[in-house]
Parts: structure tokens; C-alpha cells; sequence
């Protein structure tokens, strides 16, 4: 009898599986508003796109180093004194195979098997999936309206004994924000009590008010892990990048070499063009709070009143409760029904997301106000 490892069994990202329900549908002819995944509308950055071209005719694209390609480590470095004032040396930037890639190498450089790491419920899942696979215990930390949907200091201190802990500003599946007050706080917090912060600021440079703090500048143990994929249009690329303290760069430097030599250089080449591309992104920001604004005011009228507050990133957070207890079935009914696509909630807590389920407003505002229409229509 052959074995099969146990770090595999991890849970699935249902997302991928409302996705290939939605391809399906597609496939047999029917239509499909995809409101379940996080993908921004539209091609990279035309800057991008031009490096790419230039990169493809001047550049042999053989390996760069493992930590990345040394003209944009100096660039996302530059990035943070022109976007937050905060001084970080290019020499603690990682330049990673999308974030997902960086949480990987956070988790495995941070956390020993059967260290405990609190992460957020309802919370991006493969935080504690990945967590799961490498042994570590993901705590989940009950977050909702009281606390704006975010884990903070009290909550950490009721939790026992901890080894790190993992947030997102703005958040995934919530949009919720931390303040820069309160993200100090955790940060300082997290230095006294000797708990690791990761900070997963991904969706940082799409928001509605304030602009998202930054964690780069806070701690002297903090990893920060961000992406070009969501902001900067980039998702395919699969290219992020790590800002990680001293005592982990080495650790985190030799990892990169064994599991991914290094990120893909293309991607990399073009990546340096997207700071200067703002105008552009900033526009295209522009366009997802016209999509936010029409499902804030027409999803209610749908039924889906109960919203988490949406301060940046690309989604609403809708409680169901007074829909069903089965947010798995009701994706699935109203897929069906409507060709509208959701997220169910048991992707991002298994615990309480039988009711609730996530809207993703990153297509198009025509999308929008479509998938709106049909599920006023709609006969539950």
C-alpha cells in the first residue's frame, strides 16, 4: 500500500471550485457574471505590457538571483519613501512567485510544526491552509461587526499562547482596514509578547478613504508580504514581493533557492514599470468604487442588507443568515438560477460561513449592475 502524504489533506479553496462550476456553465452555453474571484478587469498596465515586449527582444531571461532581480528590489525599496516615507533597503526585499509563494516561505522561515499562528475568521484560506500542510496550528480569531472585522490586541491576548499571527489591511473577504494606530498597536504588541507579525497588505493601493498603513516600518521582527496582482493588475504574472526583517532573510533567501530557484524573470523585467504607471491604476480604482457603489446600494434591495464594511479591496461580505445556513447551496442555486457566481462563506470560516457568502466587484461595472438586476429578480 502506497502512502499518501497528510499535509496534503488540507481543505479545498472553494473558490476555484465556484470557478470551474462558472466554466462549466459557460462551456454548456450559459452566461456567467463572475462576481467570485478577485481578478481586476482588464490587461496589466500599458507600461507593463511595453516592458514586457522590450524585455522579450533585449534580454536573454535566464535566472536572476533568488532573492530577485536587483533593479526592481531597488524599486519596490523606492517605492515605500515615496509612497509611506519609511526607509527600507533593498536588501530586505524578496522577490517572490506571486505572494502566495511568500506566505510560503514567511510561514516555513517563521513557525516550527505545532507552533500556533492566529489568523482571522472569516480570513483568506490559505493562510491556514498552507499553515496546515506545514504542520503549524492555524488559531482562528472570531473577528465580525465589534471589532470591524479585524483581529486586535484584546483578541490576541484572549487567545493563549501564540507564535505569530497573520493580518490582511485591506481584507479578504471583508474589505475592512486596519487604522495606522491600531496596526501599530498590534505591531507593538506583537514585539513585547515575541509573536511574529505577517502582514498581508496585497490589496494596498485600492482603497475608498484612508490609504492602507503599512507594516514595513513597524518592528524590528515584522515580514510584510505583498503582490503585484491585485493593485497593479498583474495576476497571472504570479509575482509579489517580501519584506522580511533581519533574522529571517538568510533563512528565507536559502528556502527561495531550493523551492523556486527564483521568480519568473519576464515578469520581473516588466514589474519595475508598474510604479510608474499610477494614472492608469489609480483609474482603474476609480472604476471599482463605481462598481462598490452600485451593489451597496442595490444588493439590499436584493435581500443581501447585512454588508461588512468595504474600506479597500474588491469585495462585499454579505451575512445570509436570513437566507440560509448553507451558503455552499445557495452559491450553487443562485449559479444556477441566475448565472450570478459567489464565493460561500465556508471558504473563509468553516466554522459560521455556512451563512454568509462574498461578492467580488472587480469586473465590470456593467457586471455589476447586471448581477444586480437579476438577483433583485431572483425567486429564493
Amino acid at each position: 500500500m502506497f502512502k499518501v502524504a497528510k499535509r496534503g489533506a488540507v481543505a479545498p479553496f472553494i473558490v476555484m471550485d465556484v470557478m470551474r462550476a462558472a466554466a462549466e456553465r459557460q462551456a454548456a452555453g450559459g452566461d456567467v457574471l463572475h462576481l467570485e474571484v478577485g481578478q481586476p478587469f482588464g490587461p496589466a498596465p500599458a507600461g507593463v505590457i511595453a516592458a514586457a515586449r522590450s524585455a522579450l527582444d533585449n534580454h536573454a531571461l535566464g535566472y536572476t538571483l533568488a532573492l530577485g532581480d536587483a533593479s526592481l528590489r531597488q524599486r519596490i525599496a523606492r517605492h515605500y519613501q515615496e509612497s509611506a516615507g519609511i526607509e527600507v533597503g533593498a536588501e530586505r526585499v524578496v522577490v517572490t512567485t506571486g505572494s502566495s509563494a511568500g506566505f510560503l516561505l514567511a510561514f516555513l522561515a517563521a513557525f516550527e510544526v505545532g507552533d500556533r499562528v492566529a489568523v482571522a475568521a472569516p480570513g483568506y484560506p490559505a493562510y491556514r491552509n498552507i499553515l496546515t500542510a506545514l504542520g503549524v496550528e492555524a488559531v482562528p480569531i472570531p473577528v465580525g461587526p465589534a471589532s470591524r472585522w479585524q483581529i486586535t490586541v484584546p483578541l490576541l491576548q484572549a487567545a493563549g499562547p501564540l507564535d505569530g499571527v497573520v493580518v490582511a489591511s485591506p481584507s479578504n473577504p471583508t474589505g475592512s482596514m486596519l487604522t495606522a494606530s491600531e496596526l501599530t498597536a498590534l505591531a507593538g504588541w506583537c514585539e513585547t509578547a515575541g509573536v511574529r507579525l505577517v502582514s498581508d497588505e496585497i490589496y494596498h493601493g485600492i482603497t475608498f478613504g484612508a490609504s492602507a498603513a503599512t507594516a514595513a516600518g513597524l518592528g524590528s521582527h515584522t515580514v510584510v508580504v505583498n503582490s503585484f496582482s491585485k493593485y497593479y493588475g498583474m495576476t497571472g504574472w504570479r509575482l509579489g514581493w517580501m519584506v522580511v526583517p533581519p533574522d529571517l532573510a538568510r533563512s528565507v533567501e536559502c528556502l527561495q533557492q531550493n523551492l523556486f530557484i527564483a521568480p519568473p524573470t519576464l515578469s520581473q523585467l516588466a514589474a519595475v514599470a508598474a510604479f510608474d504607471c499610477r494614472d492608469e491604476l489609480d483609474a482603474r480604482v476609480e472604476h471599482y468604487r463605481a462598481s462598490r457603489d452600485v451593489l451597496l446600494e442595490e444588493l439590499p434591495k436584493a435581500g443581501f442588507s447585512r454588508l461588512a464594511p468595504s474600506d479597500g479591496a474588491f469585495y462585499l461580505y454579505a451575512d445570509v443568515a436570513e437566507l440560509t445556513n448553507d451558503s455552499v447551496e445557495f452559491c450553487r442555486r443562485m449559479l444556477a438560477e441566475t448565472g450570478v457566481a459567489a464565493t460561500p462563506g465556508v471558504d473563509f470560516d468553516p466554522v459560521q460561513g455556512g451563512r454568509t457568502l462574498r461578492f467580488s466587484f472587480a469586473g465590470t461595472t456593467e457586471d455589476m449592475i447586471e448581477a444586480a438586476r437579476r438577483l433583485k429578480a431572483w425567486k429564493r
